[in-house]
């Protein structure tokens, strides 16, 4: 395979690229290389069927082996679902191969031409539903595009997070451990999973430290009624901390050395209510001198 495509630093600005794993974005890439530059016509069981820019068939399999080493059919799986959240691509599945639309395939090639926009409005809407197996379309961009130094200026979107994401994964753990409690709406997971980033990379609370505090908050009778978000388990860390520091130390003091509870009573500690004295060799020299003439006296 031969040509190029423009891979603009615009991307890197983007959600989809600072969100995603190294395997993530092998496969981004190799998706926009393997796309059509232009439209291709071809015959498929007597009916004739049209690729539009950005648009492509392939497999999984042709997926993984044009991105080389290192990537898996399970990556590229994760990937497709993924992207299609971000709204990066749709993927028409059959028995054996797919159709993939990268839906702004112009504004990533920062195509500004009249004809480019108008094909990216069109991509969605025009998809072909090919309800039997399709063939393989490996054509690349051959020809050569105008660049411009125009730069778009878009409102930055929300940030999107896997569900196999750390960050989703406790914000799910904490949804779960709340509703053994009391019944709450579904939240947006999707918000709590931001809430839980937050927490780690800008309060910089380690992920053992947050999952422990959510299975702690949960089960304790007073926080378990007034934590119910990650916004508000964030908020609240501090005091949730102090407090369950303060629970460790009482229970830890009151076991032994195999991590169980003495059976003790409540006693004072001296050393606290009045600080000790050194001893006076006079005094002591006097005791010694008193118990001595007791001990005499019980003997006769």
């Amino acid at each position: 395979m031969d040509g190029w495509i423009t891979l603009h630093r615009k991307l890197l600005d983007k959600p989809i690229w600072h969100e995603s794993t190294p395997e993530q974005k092998v496969i981004l890439i190799t998706l926009m290389l393997m796309a059509n530059h232009k439209e291709k016509q071809w015959e498929w069981q007597g009916r004739p069927y049209k690729a539009k820019p950005g648009q492509f068939v392939t497999s999984i399999n042709s997926i993984v082996e044009r991105c080389g080493k290192g990537v898996s059919a399970q990556n590229v799986r994760t990937a497709l679902k993924r992207f299609e959240k971000y709204e990066f691509l749709t993927n028409q599945s059959t028995k054996q191969n797919r159709l993939i639309t990268i839906v702004n395939w112009g504004f990533y090639q920062d195509m500004e031409q009249p004809t480019n926009k108008a094909t990216n409005r069109q991509l969605t809407d025009d998809q072909q539903t090919a309800n039997s197996q399709l063939t393989t379309n490996n054509n690349v961009n051959n020809a050569t595009k105008k660049q411009d130094n125009k730069t778009s200026s878009s409102k930055r979107k929300a940030r999107v997070y896997d569900p196999s994401s750390n960050y989703y994964i406790l914000a799910e753990r904490l949804f779960k451990q709340i509703c053994q409690n009391q019944e709450i709406k579904t939240p947006d997971l999707n918000r709590w999973a931001d809430d839980i980033r937050k927490m780690i990379e800008i309060d910089k609370r380690t992920e053992d430290q947050v999952r422990g505090m959510i299975d702690w908050a949960t089960a304790n009778d007073f926080w378990a009624a007034n934590i119910l978000s990650a916004r508000k388990l964030r908020e609240k860390y501090d005091v949730l901390k102090g407090q369950a520091n303060r629970e460790y130390k009482a229970t830890k003091s009151n076991q032994n050395s195999y991590g169980k509870p003495y059976k003790t009573e409540s006693v004072t500690n001296w050393d606290e209510v009045a600080p000790p004295v050194e001893a006076d060799p006079a005094l002591e020299a006097e005791l010694d001198r008193q118990m001595a003439e007791f001990l005499q006296e019980g003997d006769s």
